[in-house]
């Protein structure tokens, strides 16, 4: 390849989608994967998780602030649902980065190539998801206890909801980690060199081939340093949150003290 400017793809978008429709197979909710059945007791009707993860992308410095949106740079929105296996069941890619994920859904809703929901099931999705009966989101300004740093276990119903919660819809945050490592192209800060359509079609074949070597090579060992990455995330957030109940707690207490000392001088 002498100029990669001039690289042009072996396939077309038919071919793409052929190759999307081979491999990439939505959720029926009919064939039960074996990992789910320990988990059918409390959320029996789940088909797997549902998220968005961000990608570099070349474009004009005209669109540049459409899609530059979490990261300091212009980035491409790439939506999916995964089973538990760690293999995508759905991509829709090709979104600016300052999307937002009502419009992402409803695109994926009503598309062509649309997202289907057998109804009864849902998704399990981030709290960035509106809460709906297809996709069950964790309670909001409720934390979540990770079961080896926690300092203590859940204290109600709904810390109990959003740690299993969590628990399970990290797949899909597993799943695009396990994709970056084996495709450095797409890997979060890798500078792009095509334009957004072509990173669009290489973006989707990622994908395809990630869910063929689920099938023939596990590599456990990229698998483990997603998890070992996902962790240290993880600690970080239990570590604000730790300093978020810290802040509360300060404020109530002085609070507290605030009003006492005014009713005091009131009073007096």
């Amino acid at each position: 390849m002498d100029n990669e400017n001039n690289w042009k793809p072996l396939w077309d978008d038919e071919d793409m989608q052929e190759f999307e429709g081979q491999f990439i197979k939505q959720a029926d909710g009919i064939d039960v994967q074996p990992q789910i059945l320990p988990n059918n007791r409390f959320f029996p009707d789940w088909l797997g998780a549902i998220d968005d993860t961000h990608v570099r992308v070349k474009v004009p410095c005209a669109d540049a602030p459409r899609f530059r949106g979490r990261k300091k740079w212009p980035t491409q929105n790439v939506f999916a649902t995964c089973d538990l296996d760690m293999k995508f069941t759905y991509v829709l890619a090709g979104w600016e980065g300052t999307t937002s994920y009502s419009r992402i859904l409803k695109k994926a809703f009503i598309g062509e190539d649309p997202l289907v929901i057998p109804e009864g099931k849902y998704y399990l999705g981030n709290a960035g998801f509106m809460l709906k009966p297809q996709i069950l989101t964790p309670y909001r300004g409720v934390r979540y206890h990770l079961k080896e740093y926690s300092r203590r276990g859940p204290q109600d119903a709904r810390e109990l909801f959003n740690h299993r919660h969590s628990s399970l819809r990290n797949v899909i945050e597993r799943t695009f980690g396990v994709m970056k490592k084996h495709f450095p192209i797409i890997a979060s800060g890798t500078e792009p060199h095509y334009d957004l359509h072509t990173m669009t079609n290489i973006i989707l074949a990622c994908c395809i081939l990630h869910y063929f070597l689920r099938g023939v090579d596990n590599d456990d060992s990229l698998i483990e340093e997603v998890d070992r990455e996902l962790l240290q995330q993880d600690i970080q957030v239990l570590a604000s949150q730790v300093r978020d109940d810290d802040h509360r707690l300060g404020s109530h207490i002085r609070d507290t003290i605030a009003n006492e000392l005014w009713q005091d001088y009131v009073n007096n």
